[in-house]
């Protein structure tokens, strides 16, 4: 079993502040880390090569911040990390992603699935693992919560608003993976220390035959401001409170 095990090198939102005066994002403090969601990918691949035999190949897009992400995705049972990087990745956006991405793959060789979070921490888009399967024509399978293979059929259940609906697809696929799918490990000092003598391999954009141009963000951020809420504290008391706040709701046109 050949599994390939995408992921994001994002910002850890509980670092991030916003400016109360200007609502500006900061993220001056802020630290890297997997994305939560992506950690539940990787899980996923090694879970399976554990039941079954083969190899997780954790692959990634980013600029070089993310040579600090392959020792520690690497202590979270991975074969190997593959690290598509150069300083245009920084402002790739979903279709620049995948695109980079399914580069990256046809270059690996075979593999039998491919393991996607379904969303990243930062922007939850839920773009790249569709757009990543179509480029490569293989079956996509999202909303995962539980994940079999029997022989080369993968058989998926999927979590739904009005239930679960359960789907097979013939391998080569790919899966992207809800959190609920498992408990992703932590890593023991054992895993961090044998992870650092686990191959990592860097591609640059000139290896996959990709130009700056060809990875163009297809839309323009014009900014970015924090969500701050304003409160009035209005504070009501007395016989007459309730008929204050109707009052209140009323003029600011609630009710």
């Amino acid at each position: 079993m050949k599994i390939i095990a995408c992921y994001k090198w994002t910002l850890d939102e509980a670092d991030i502040r916003v400016d109360e005066g200007t609502r500006a994002i900061l993220k001056n403090r802020a630290q890297y880390r997997i994305s939560p969601y992506d950690r539940n990918a990787i899980e996923c691949g090694v879970q399976l090569v554990e039941a079954q035999g083969g190899e997780v190949a954790a692959l990634t897009v980013g600029g070089p911040e993310v040579a600090a992400s392959l020792k520690d995705v690497l202590s979270r049972g991975a074969t190997r990390a593959v690290w598509v990087g150069q300083a245009e990745t920084a402002a790739l956006d979903a279709a620049g992603t995948a695109l980079t991405l399914a580069a990256a793959v046809k270059r690996l060789g075979e593999y039998d699935l491919i393991v996607c979070g379904e969303g990243s921490s930062d922007n939850y888009a839920q773009q790249t693992g569709p757009r990543l399967a179509e480029l490569l024509g293989i079956p996509v399978l999202t909303y995962a919560s539980k994940i079999e293979l029997e022989g080369n059929i993968l058989r998926v259940e999927r979590k739904l608003e009005e239930g679960i609906e359960v789907v097979e697809a013939a391998l080569p696929a790919l899966v992207t993976v809800l959190p609920d799918i498992n408990e992703a490990r932590i890593p023991g000092l054992k895993q961090i220390m044998a992870a650092g003598k686990k191959p990592t391999e860097q591609y640059a954009m000139a290896d996959l035959t990709l130009t700056a141009e060809d990875i163009r963000p297809t839309a323009q951020q014009e900014s970015l401001l924090g969500a701050v809420t304003d409160r009035k504290r209005v504070l009501l008391k007395g016989e007459n409170a309730v008929k204050e706040l109707v009052s209140i709701l009323k003029a600011e046109g609630i009710c």
